[in-house]
């Protein structure tokens, strides 16, 4: 298995889509993801994604903080790795209106699928929105290459029918409540965000530098999925060097370069990730994951872990315990 689709497989969405969304020309809207319906949801995700698939028209689309302006059109895949205020519009020098303004306090505390409509009466614009919630230690080696704002163009050809048609399922599911809609929406989810990050993937240009141009790199990305696929194994450089067809210091010359840290480095952090998950997801004892994730001492697997997430695994453990939705307020 590769490393990116490693990553994927562990990233554990859960998502729905939530938002038709339509305006007319002329308009500016400025928007988050957080609607308070989606913020009770969400309230024991570490990481969500928001994202935007334009169905019909075309807008244009920035940051607020003045970053570079993107036009975009039906096709289109918007995605914000980290929540980031935006603004979108037909005219974005015009005054923008909230987004959270144009719904209603009781659309959207009792109707999964919020419509929202709003502009001059114009050409119209229309998108399917909605978000991803997962785990931000299993994310990190994907989230920290994407930039802030993802323009992926799904196009007009089979697979862009294809997204088109789940996202059409995921409205239907989202203003259903039949047994099974969360599951189905959380697979929807995935599979618009798997395609999305092949097609980035696919997209960059030679000569870049991060975890997914490493991936894409014959050797360093050999050398991820063998991590990937053994994170137990008592890894060295001079292991990896020899599976992969690369001297010791070309691996680990080449390896930080395009990563960003040294093999058994990137090795003992996606350990420790994995090692999180397991504290947040299962019941075992902090001795038994620290031997799990390669440790011999509690000691040095307390230390290591306080030093990547802020605090000691127990702490960790307790925090995502109070994060996590009661029943009845699960993501959807």
């Amino acid at each position: 298995m590769d490393a990116l689709s490693d990553v994927l497989k562990s990233v554990r969405l859960e998502g729905a889509v939530y938002l038709n969304a339509e305006f007319t020309a002329p308009w500016c809207v400025q928007a988050k993801f957080g609607l308070a319906s989606v913020r009770a949801r969400l309230a024991g995700a570490e990481q969500v994604v928001f994202f935007h698939f334009l169905t019909e028209g075309s807008c244009k689309v920035r940051l607020t903080d003045g970053a570079e302006v993107l036009d975009v059109a039906a096709g289109d895949l918007l995605l914000f790795p980290r929540e980031e205020k935006h603004l979108m519009g037909s005219d974005l020098h015009l005054a923008p209106v909230e987004a959270a303004t144009l719904i209603s306090a009781d659309a959207a505390a009792t109707t999964d699928l919020i419509q929202m409509r709003h502009g001059g009466g114009g050409a119209a614009t229309r998108f399917v929105c909605g978000y991803l919630a997962c785990s931000r230690s299993l994310c990190r080696p994907l989230l920290d290459t994407l930039p802030r704002l993802l323009r992926i163009p799904i196009g007009d050809g089979p697979e862009a029918a294809l997204l088109r048609h789940l996202l059409r399922v995921g409205v239907r599911e989202s203003s259903a409540t039949r047994p099974g809609t969360q599951s189905m929406l959380a697979k929807l989810s995935e599979l618009m965000f798997v395609e999305a990050m092949r097609r980035y993937a696919e997209s960059m240009p030679p000569g870049g530098k991060g975890w997914l141009a490493g991936v894409r790199d014959p050797q360093i990305g050999h050398a991820l999925a063998l991590l990937h696929a053994e994170p137990d194994r008592a890894w060295t450089v001079d292991d990896l060097a020899r599976r992969v067809a690369l001297s010791r210091s070309a691996l680990a010359e080449r390896f930080a370069a395009l990563v960003g840290e040294p093999p058994i480095q990137y090795l003992m952090r996606w350990r420790l990730a994995l090692a999180a998950q397991t504290l947040r997801s299962a019941g075992d004892a902090i001795a038994h994951v620290a031997a799990q994730t390669g440790y011999e001492s509690l000691t040095a697997f307390n230390r290591a872990f306080k030093r990547e997430f802020g605090m000691p695994p127990a702490a960790w453990r307790r925090q995502a315990i109070l994060r996590s939705p009661t029943p009845g307020k699960q993501a959807r």
